[in-house]
């Protein structure tokens, strides 16, 4: 088994914002980052469809991102998720049964003003990978990259039900030290450790993979994760 872990979600470098997250609880809004090309006709997805999810923490989403189209990836409606240029060939070198963690940096209700919850937020064991062109038509509006006209480098996974989706309630990874988020010390002892220096990953194009990704993946079972197939839970 390998696998990757995938920083995902709106953050300061792209919408300059972070979704919230409920540290008591592990609760959070899952929210995407900004579309910077052009949607295929009738596939546009928008920010507006996380205003119910953040208004549950008491919060709205900046004005700014309202009415503007989102890369809603991960899908996790479709269990789908979309990558390209040197991250997707990352993510070509693996197969089905491999893992990808996603995480994401989300602002804590509790104290807005202190460090970020760099934390877990979804799961895949893939079941498939492909061209992003090579996706029929009927299936473009599953994920991101096919909603736009996808590049030579596109692709998109497709993960396994039933043992894939967002956490419905995050998992916290990360810590600041040496003036950086990195996955907590403890952490990467139990997982075997990953292949970037001391645990980063504050924000990097390189996705960092797990040196011992069935040791990562008892490891996550173990948590008791409740995995949705969809973006944002209703309640």
């Amino acid at each position: 088994m390998r696998g990757l872990l995938v920083r995902v979600g709106i953050d300061s470098t792209d919408g300059n914002w972070n979704a919230p997250v409920r540290q008591t609880s592990g609760e959070f809004a899952y929210v995407t980052i900004t579309e910077t090309k052009q949607l295929r006709p009738g596939f546009v997805r928008r920010f507006d469809e996380f205003v119910p999810a953040v208004a549950r923490f008491g919060q709205e989403l900046p004005a700014a991102l309202l009415g503007q189209p989102t890369h809603l990836d991960p899908d996790f409606d479709n269990l789908t998720y979309g990558d390209q240029g040197q991250r997707a060939r990352s993510i070509s070198r693996l197969h089905s049964g491999d893992v990808l963690a996603f995480f994401a940096g989300l602002r804590p209700v509790e104290n807005p003003a202190g460090s970020l919850v760099y934390a877990l937020i979804g799961l895949y064991v893939i079941e498939a990978i492909a061209p992003a062109r090579s996706v029929p038509r009927n299936l473009w509006h599953e994920n991101a990259h096919t909603r736009r006209e996808p590049g030579a480098t596109d692709i998109v996974v497709r993960a396994r039900p039933g043992v894939s989706g967002r956490l419905k309630r995050c998992i916290p990874i990360g810590e600041y030290r040496e003036r950086a988020y990195r996955v907590r010390r403890e952490l990467l002892a139990e997982w075997g450790d990953v292949d970037v220096k001391d645990g980063y990953i504050q924000r990097s194009a390189r996705l960092p993979e797990f040196k011992d990704a069935s040791r990562f993946y008892q490891w996550i079972i173990r948590q008791k994760p409740e995995l949705v197939a969809a973006s944002n839970s209703e309640s």
